[in-house]
């Protein structure tokens, strides 16, 4: 019979006593108050994992000091999991990047330690057999040995202050969105149409209400100016939320640099410091890019390659702002009278490809301004030269902004370029991306 030499601490039946937090001889307070690690607490935190299953009201906590095997199993409420963290030594904790995981993974770095949330999806499949609570911090202990996982940073209070304001503004934009929808449904059933345009909604209905033959019921138009009324209350919040995003925006010196890209705002800029965070975790904008789902779906095999759509994987919200800021710079460039390098390329693509590829392209070109320099410098301009003679180029994707001589007797179309598909542009600005980054 095997034994278990490891050290656990007492745990009292949960029907009597419920749980007894581990102390040692010492004190927890002398480490905590110190702030120094000694070498034995470094060691125990590289080796030590505890996986948390987090909910409302009970937490599933597994403790392994071995990969692939749980030492200590624990089921605990929200006050005895809040002094489990603080009286147990420097470790590292898993969680899923679910409800509430930034608030413990803020709590776990206050008490010393190593927060790290994983993404749902990607732990789901390490679950084996039935879904339990167990099993789901075994998963999360199985995925984290997979170093193919990214782990999700753990949002601070400005961030979360931030994604949290514009939540509210998105959701109240769709309640706009469906009351404006609904008036003018009911209107039409009336026979009174409204020009297309929200904006022409809320002074047409007015005017079909206030008129004295417009011959609609008067409770339905009762109704009707109560919800005009609340179109106007959303609008007004709205209003506001942006005032208080252009207050917080005005605190954060990236969001004025992420201004000054085109086609980047005020909702744009600050999602990204609110949904991103750090840009630097990513290794180069090509996979910034990827991550906001604007670049080509793969599905190959052997030696055939097809590109198709956009993946359209991540964060919607904020690869609907890049690519709705994306369509500000093309109706800027056809403006222009004379378009700089990035609109010249932006028209060429819009002229070939249309519209909506010209935009998505755009969008993926908006990445390659957001590098890691200081506020005030800008990235290294790549000349045609050095992009051709880096390794990564593929001269099948590649937009000189240097014209070519052409033979006079040579038709435009004589060496046609290879097919792409409708958001194949975005892995055009792949070189472009990691000429920057270098």
């Amino acid at each position: 019979m095997d034994h278990d030499h490891s050290v656990s601490f007492p745990l009292a039946r949960q029907g009597v006593m419920g749980w007894t937090p581990p102390c040692d001889e010492v004190g927890i307070g002398c480490a905590i108050v110190a702030g120094v690690r000694t070498q034995k607490e470094e060691s125990a935190m590289k080796s030590t994992t505890i996986a948390v299953d987090l909910a409302k009201s009970v937490f599933q906590v597994a403790v392994s000091e071995h990969p692939g095997k749980v030492a200590q199993s624990h089921r605990l409420t929200r006050s005895q999991f809040l002094r489990f963290l603080a009286e147990r030594q420097p470790a590292l904790v898993l969680m899923e990047a679910c409800g509430t995981a930034h608030f413990w993974g803020r709590k776990a770095q206050e008490f010393g330690h190593q927060a790290l949330l994983l993404p749902p999806g990607h732990v789901r499949p390490y679950v084996r057999r039935n879904k339990t609570d167990q099993t789901d911090t075994k998963g999360l202990l199985e995925a984290h040995r997979n170093e193919e996982i990214r782990p999700v940073p753990v949002k601070s209070i400005e961030q979360q202050t931030l994604a949290g304001l514009h939540r509210l503004r998105t959701a109240w934009m769709a309640d706009r969105t469906a009351r404006l929808n609904l008036v003018r449904g009911l209107l039409r059933e009336f026979g009174f149409t409204i020009p297309v345009g929200a904006r022409h909604v809320v002074p047409r209905a007015w005017e079909i209400l206030g008129a004295s033959d417009s011959g609609l019921p008067t409770p339905l138009s009762l109704t009707l100016g109560a919800a005009l009324r609340e179109i106007r209350e959303l609008e007004a919040r709205v209003t506001e939320v942006e005032k208080q995003l252009g207050a917080l925006a005005a605190q954060i010196p990236l969001v004025k640099r992420l201004r000054s890209i085109p086609g980047i705002g005020l909702l744009t800029a600050t999602a990204l410091v609110a949904f991103i965070g750090d840009i630097q975790r990513f290794a180069s904008c090509r996979r910034f890019a990827s991550f906001l789902g604007i670049t080509p779906r793969e599905h190959s095999s052997g030696l055939r390659r097809r590109l198709g759509g956009i993946s359209k994987r991540g964060d919607v919200y904020l690869r609907r702002l890049l690519i709705h800021g994306a369509r500000s710079v093309l109706l800027a460039a056809k403006r222009a009278q004379q378009p700089d390098r990035l609109r010249a390329w932006a028209l060429h693509i819009h002229a070939t490809r249309g519209h909506n590829k010209a935009a998505v392209a755009q969008a993926g070109v908006d990445p390659v301004w957001w590098t890691p320099h200081p506020l005030g410098e800008r990235s290294p301009r790549c000349t045609d030269t050095e992009i051709r003679t880096h390794p990564s180029f593929d001269s099948r994707w590649w937009i000189s902004s240097e014209r070519e001589e052409r033979p006079k007797n040579c038709r435009e179309n004589s060496s046609p370029r290879p097919r792409r598909s409708a958001t194949g542009y975005a892995r055009a600005i792949s070189m472009r991306v990691v000429a920057r980054t270098v």
